[in-house]
């Protein structure tokens, strides 16, 4: 899952982005309303949170540009006011819910589980292959009985084959999908995260071959077992 955090309070934005990407998403920041619209016209994201004051564009402003585009996105407004008029505007704008600063990362956790369970209601809440699940509402995999002990970024590119079914991505799409766009490595750096989440697979008795590659395409996930002819 990608969070852009829309906030022009650099301390409170690093701690946002520390805290969710410890929590294995895959976090952006934007500092302003304008800097947020130019990523949001070029990157996809899973949601936004997003600032009410900000400079160059408010957040209720950015709300409903996204909103009058067209996009659907789960957006979680952050707002130092607090008055019914507020919560209201808002809402009008096209926030799917509120947080009034300060306010708990916890809780700003729950909020955005519940979102984007909202967003997902045509999905598998576990998401499994075979014996395989991953719940992604506690961020475990379990091969069977046993849990898998999974990095960050392994436990993302699971995840992230998991809910894109046969669907094949280069290297290049992957770095897309799962690192900030300031931080982007090498392409090798994929190949090395998807052989340690192999090799953990394999020692946890799973198919080691779960994500396959497609030689001079990229990797994709391997057919269900369930789905093979017998």
């Amino acid at each position: 899952m990608k969070i852009l955090v829309v906030e022009d309070d650099e301390r409170i934005s690093d701690a946002i982005v520390e805290y969710l990407s410890d929590a294995h998403y895959a976090v952006e920041a934007a500092y302003d309303g304008q800097a947020a619209w130019d990523l949001l016209e070029v990157f996809a994201y899973d949601m936004i949170l997003l600032d009410v004051m900000m400079p160059r564009m408010d957040g209720i402003t950015l709300c409903k540009k996204l909103r009058q585009k067209g996009m659907s996105i789960p957006i979680l407004m952050l707002t130092a006011k607090d008055t019914l008029t507020d919560k209201i505007g808002g809402l009008d704008a096209g926030a799917d819910d509120y947080l009034i600063k300060p306010f708990e990362l916890e809780e700003m956790s729950a909020r955005i589980r519940a979102l984007l369970r909202r967003g997902a209601t045509t999905t598998t809440p576990i998401l499994t292959w075979g014996e395989l699940s991953l719940d992604p509402s506690t961020c475990e995999v379990f091969y069977g009985t046993k849990i898998l002990p999974l990095s960050p970024k392994e436990y993302k590119l699971l995840e992230f084959f998991l809910r894109n079914g046969r669907r094949v991505f280069s290297r290049a799409q992957i770095l897309e999908h799962l690192w900030s766009f300031e931080q982007v490595p090498e392409e090798a750096t994929v190949k090395a995260h998807i052989r340690g989440l192999r090799q953990k697979l394999e020692s946890s008795g799973a198919p080691s071959d779960i994500i396959e590659t497609v030689y001079g395409l990229g990797y994709r996930l391997k057919e269900r077992p369930e789905a093979q002819p017998s």
